[in-house]
């Protein structure tokens, strides 16, 4: 009986040992190409094995056993080489967007931790020269009513400078949590051009820029947060005047196409790098000395935080917002659906 038993095991294994070798090449030619191939593979491979086991066990003969065998691996193998196929999909699928999830909370965690190490180095400058005029006027340091007057006119501007810089992040913090509410309604993009234009006017003229609306006759529609994309014209335009050398121009423009409205600003500044457009909307990235804001006019320098607003409240308005470089300056589209369209 031990002998027998023996036989019947090195027949098995003789039998089904090539089939698991060949499966096993099959699946490293595979693995890397077709996930259906190397679902396949998996299952058949021990139904193959199995057939190979019971037909060298039978002295290759075509025996009333061995059909039996056959026929229930066949059935075996029509049932679940589809459901190996389909459950691996959805497998892969569940993988693939586990994966997905993961690197976004790494990308998150690293934007978080730049944008925290970002904001402590530009509050700190502010703050310090907040607290050396500060210190100068309790000390008794200034006493020239002329010098009062101007150290208390930095610090007024320190300090709005810093309130613009906590409004920035609370608004940042809003739209990565995800805890944006727009209220959509129906505007008029040629109006809302009016009313930024109307407010960044005096900016503009103390960098002694030059800028104007390029309006078209007909209304341009689109479904928007009144709120969320003024803020957004405005922050496009206050990057163009800070990035305008002065006696330059700023324009602002509107219009449809194929289904989208869309706002542009152009400036004649002296561009984006090639290799900074690609971060232009990221968190706190300045770019190049090229592109470093022109403090003219008094004019602040800014949170950092402009275009990534931007490029986050129109996402929110599931629209896009891009940049390119023209012959003189740069241009920065937002593109948004048209009701109308």
């Amino acid at each position: 009986m031990p002998e027998a038993t023996s036989q019947l095991v090195l027949y098995t294994a003789a039998g089904s040992v090539p089939v698991v070798l060949v499966g096993a090449l099959v699946l490293r030619a595979t693995g890397n190409k077709s996930l259906t191939s190397s679902m396949v593979a998996l299952v058949l491979i021990p139904i193959l094995s199995a057939l190979a086991g019971m037909t060298a066990v039978s002295g290759l003969m075509f025996t009333t056993e061995l059909h039996r065998a056959l026929v229930v691996l066949v059935v075996v193998a029509m049932i679940t080489v589809p459901a190996a196929v389909l459950l691996g999909r959805q497998q892969a699928r569940k993988t693939v967007w586990e994966k997905q999830i993961r690197e976004q909370e790494r990308a998150a965690e690293h934007s978080r931790r730049e944008l925290v190490a970002w904001v402590s180095h530009d509050l700190r400058t502010p703050l310090a020269g907040i607290r050396a005029m500060a210190e100068a006027l309790s000390d008794g340091v200034v006493t020239d009513t002329a010098d009062v007057t101007r150290y208390a006119e930095q610090i007024g501007r320190e300090t709005r400078r810093l309130s613009a810089m906590v409004d920035d992040l609370f608004e940042m913090s809003k739209i990565n949590a995800g805890a944006l509410r727009l209220q959509l309604e129906p505007i008029d993009l040629r109006e809302l051009i009016d009313e930024v234009l109307a407010a960044n006017r005096p900016t503009a003229e103390r960098a002694a820029v030059s800028l104007r609306a390029e309006q078209p006759g007909d209304r341009v529609m689109v479904a928007a947060d009144d709120r969320a994309l003024g803020r957004v014209l405005t922050n496009l335009v206050s990057n163009a005047i800070a990035h305008t050398p002065p006696g330059g121009h700023v324009a602002i423009s509107a219009g449809t196409t194929e289904g989208h409205a869309w706002a542009r600003v152009d400036d004649t500044g002296p561009g984006i790098a090639e290799d900074d457009l690609p971060r232009v909307f990221e968190i706190a990235y300045r770019g190049t000395a090229a592109r470093s804001p022109v403090a003219a006019g008094g004019m602040p320098a800014g949170s950092g935080m402009g275009l990534a607003i931007a490029a986050g409240l129109i996402e929110a308005h599931d629209g896009d917002v891009t940049a390119q470089n023209r012959a003189q300056g740069c241009r920065f589209e937002v593109r948004l659906p048209s009701p109308e369209g």
